[in-house]
């Protein structure tokens, strides 16, 4: 007998750009995840709560998770203030009935930002059931040229969080060590992105089973530790010649991600 895991497994409204938020909708509906998480970004619906609900409503699939705009294009997205932002984000997960809140640490040039941000973090994780799993990053590169533009840490484990998201892309933009990473995060670890890379410069964001990183093992392992998150498929496909080729990227992943889940419950079952 094969005992698959609890683990839900989404598909990030990311993983379809440049198509829309609905058409991640009805890609992931269609192909069996069981949820997605949205990635609240400048595609309007992605920022309307009610869209939003009406696109899960009739696709018969659940919201499992928030992402908050956090990157350099979201920067007035649900206002200019960053702690504004992270209110709306937890505002719509609880709304919407999401377990958790994604979200990057600060950029260097968010002083103020910066300086409270561990314990701004962890003021919102007391006022709400939602999990805010804060995600590793990595540094910027440019030839031979580092520049560190995340605050406090790029390594997230540097600092005292609740719950942490490991992104198994960044780890190896970062060129460290994911399984030492995911040690270091215990069980505090609440969220998974998964997609794999090469320790390009670039954050590749690759189909997992496609580079270097050990996108089975940690599979694996959050099988066998009974992990309680999400793990969510966070893919670039934007060099997809067609929809039916980014659906084929987006079924694979989906595939592998059970696949392994369900190898290690193989190894675990009676």
């Amino acid at each position: 007998m094969v005992r698959i895991p609890d683990a839900k497994v989404a598909l990030s409204t990311a993983s379809v750009y440049p198509e829309s938020t609905a058409t991640a909708f009805e890609i992931a509906a269609r192909l069996g995840y069981d949820g997605v998480e949205v990635m609240v970004w400048t595609d309007p619906v992605s920022q309307d709560i009610e869209a939003l609900r009406r696109l899960s409503d009739y696709h018969r699939i659940p919201i499992l998770a928030v992402h908050a705009p956090c990157l350099l294009i979201t920067q007035r997205v649900w206002s200019t203030d960053p702690w504004t932002k992270l209110q709306r984000a937890r505002s719509a997960a609880e709304k919407l009935g999401a377990s958790t809140v994604v979200v990057h640490p600060p950029f260097r040039w968010q002083r103020q930002y910066a300086r409270d941000f561990v314990n701004g973090i962890w003021r919102m994780a007391d006022e709400t059931d939602v999990r805010f799993a804060v995600e590793n990053m990595y540094p910027w590169r440019y030839r031979d040229r580092e520049m560190l533009a995340y605050a406090p840490d790029w390594d997230v484990t540097k600092d005292d969080y609740r719950h942490y998201t490991i992104d198994l892309s960044h780890t190896a933009t970062a060129r460290t060590e994911a399984m030492q990473m995911v040690d270091r995060m215990g069980d505090r670890l609440g969220h998974v992105h998964l997609a794999d890379g090469r320790g390009s410069a670039k954050d590749e964001h690759l189909v997992p089973g496609r580079g270097t990183q050990p996108c089975a093992e940690l599979l694996e392992r959050l099988a066998l530790s009974g992990f309680d998150g999400h793990v969510v498929i966070e893919v670039n496909t934007r060099r997809a010649m067609s929809g039916a080729e980014r659906e084929a990227d987006l079924a694979e992943a989906l595939a592998f991600t059970r696949l392994h889940l369900a190898s290690a419950a193989r190894i675990a079952g009676p």
